[in-house]
């Protein structure tokens, strides 16, 4: 490591580490200072997967826990907060849920999970502060032996009163359980969760004891997540809490700035000329506020972009951390029926939807439409495009969702025409006749042959230009030698699909401008002139700033007649 070069906190969501053993920390401790002064002490905060969640919340209790009073300084004295320090800091005994990793397979087993992680939550509390809590030992045998959850927050309650201190309660991954549980189906989660979180269920009963708690012992409650769905179901267990989730201010507390990932690339040393990517093509993008100054950057997939680069001094080979297309695979499980399928597909045909975003909604709601389209947007596969004529846009934030899209449309494909068999080599050949020879036609009919022939005349109604552009991405995208890119703007408008060559493979040969047009074959009379329409654009797009006297860059027209014809006329060299 470089002199004066700070570490990649790459997978690291503890503060007190972070702050001590020289890593890079991204400075959010002025949202501190906001949450403080926000009249409602009882907040609930969600942000899609891998958004700095755990980190902000470890941020919170070395900042608010009375044990770190004397190592302010050295946590914060350098932060906005230790420059700016609020009234309530080091004031707190903390007490910390984590309700990720409980046992959901049924109802017991989710009961006694569940209790065990409060109880031990109590223990690690009372062990914490046993400097300060009287005969902590004998209180932590005493709830160790406790078979519910109850008697343990009791316990606490009535521990830490004792001691004339006030209770800030975090709770970090609040729904993880609930998620697991939708994943697994209409039929076998949803019955776990509603004997569970509605009506008089054990884990409203957790949130009313907290509830009930912050008449006299609880002073601050924080609760992070990912979907807002198991905070409506709780209804009046917990009524309490102020939903900063879509507030203005709020918009980036989570997630780096593109100023932020600049000095993160200074701190850590990060060399620019290694960066031979659009990062914020790939990474950029989300917006929680229609209003938001800044779009903001997934900070893992930023961690993992830079961690790659500081380990192999080159970009990834794989855009997507495995880690992060484990956890977005829950889309696949999450499409229930056919509308639902239908409304993913024409939000990647389009690049998004006009939709509004539900600030929260029960579990009997999720499935539908509006309901599904604010779940993507919580799971962070959709974001805030643009108000227009009053109406809200959302949008796939960046090229790596749009791919983890792909790569759904793909298995969607297979799985519902049996007859279909992706012959990868004879794939991987065409692409590289496309590559590195010129000539488009092996991949065409290779597409036309194994996908679109295989089409069933129902699929064939609603068909057109841009469900073919789906299909295509497919392969292109497996294949790594391109970054295919739907409607890239240039200088006289959108090109229907733009093959850049891959960053890591600099010796393919020819980047690709594609106009795609489908014509039923009724329609079939109509081909010679979409075909000069075509010709025209890619004319345009030839002599554009961007392309001119470039003898790398080929431009086709590729029309599709029916399932079982096409046609591809070039232009240029």
């Amino acid at each position: 490591m470089k002199t004066g070069v700070k570490r990649l906190p790459y997978g690291n969501s503890n503060f007190g580490n972070v702050i001590t053993e020289g890593y890079a920390y991204v400075d959010k401790t002025q949202f501190i200072e906001l949450l403080e002064n926000e009249p409602n002490k009882n907040q609930f905060f969600i942000r899609p997967r891998k958004f700095g969640k755990s980190l902000f919340y470890s941020t919170l209790y070395h900042y608010y826990d009375l044990n770190k009073a004397a190592d302010f300084e050295k946590f914060f004295g350098n932060l906005y907060i230790g420059k700016h320090p609020t009234p309530r800091r080091n004031s707190y005994v903390v007490l910390k849920f984590n309700f990720s990793g409980i046992n959901t397979t049924g109802i017991e087993d989710f009961r006694f999970d569940f209790n065990r992680k409060i109880v031990a939550a109590v223990v690690d509390c009372f062990t914490e502060y046993s400097d300060v809590i009287p005969d902590a030992a004998e209180k932590i045998k005493e709830v160790k032996s406790m078979n519910s959850f109850s008697g343990a927050l009791e316990a606490a309650y009535t521990a830490i009163k004792s001691i004339r201190r006030e209770i800030f309660v975090l709770v970090d991954e609040y729904d993880h359980f609930a998620n697991d549980l939708i994943a697994m189906g209409k039929l076998a989660g949803e019955e776990v969760y509603k004997t569970m979180v509605t009506a008089n269920g054990l884990v409203r009963d957790f949130y009313e004891t907290l509830k009930i708690g912050t008449s006299e012992f609880i002073d601050r409650i924080f609760i992070t997540g990912i979907s807002p769905v198991m905070l409506n179901d709780l209804t009046s267990g917990f009524n309490i809490a102020d939903n900063l989730t879509l507030d203005l201010k709020y918009n980036e507390m989570m997630g780096f700035t593109q100023k932020e990932v600049d000095a993160l690339m200074a701190e850590t040393g990060v060399d620019p000329a290694c960066i031979n990517v659009d990062m914020g093509l790939y990474y950029n993008g989300y917006l929680f506020h229609k209003d938001g100054k800044n779009r903001v950057y997934n900070p893992s997939m930023v961690l993992y972009f830079f961690n790659q680069l500081l380990k192999y001094g080159k970009p990834p080979e794989n855009i997507v951390d495995e880690n992060l297309k484990t956890d977005y695979g829950r889309i696949q499980r999450l499409v229930q029926n056919e509308r639902n399928r239908e409304k993913l597909l024409k939000i990647i045909k389009n690049n998004g939807i006009e939709s509004d975003i539900i600030p929260q909604f029960s579990i009997d709601r999720m499935y539908d439409d509006e309901y599904f389209v604010s779940l993507l947007v919580y799971m962070g596969l959709l974001t805030i495009d643009r108000v227009e004529e009053g109406s809200l846009r959302l949008k796939i934030p960046n090229y790596t969702i749009q791919a983890l899209f792909w790569e759904y449309i793909e298995k969607l494909t297979v799985s519902t025409n049996e007859d279909v068999v992706v012959d990868l080599s004879e794939q991987k050949a065409s692409l590289r006749e496309l590559a590195y020879r010129g000539n488009p036609h092996p991949y065409i009919e290779y597409v036309s042959s194994n996908i679109f022939k295989r089409l069933s005349n129902r699929d064939l109604i609603s068909f057109d230009e841009k469900y073919i552009k789906i299909m295509l991405f497919n392969g292109l995208f497996q294949s790594k030698l391109y970054v295919p890119v739907s409607e890239a703007e240039v200088e006289d408008g959108y090109m229907d699909i733009f093959l850049h060559r891959s960053p890591l493979l600099p010796d393919v040969k020819y980047e690709w401008v594609w106009e795609i047009k489908y014509l039923k074959k009724e329609n079939e009379a109509e081909l010679k002139a979409n075909q000069h329409k075509a010709i025209e654009q890619l004319e345009k797009y030839r002599c554009s700033e961007r392309f001119a006297n470039r003898a790398d860059v080929k431009f086709a027209s590729i029309t599709f007649i029916g399932k079982d014809r096409y046609e591809i006329t070039q232009i240029g060299g």
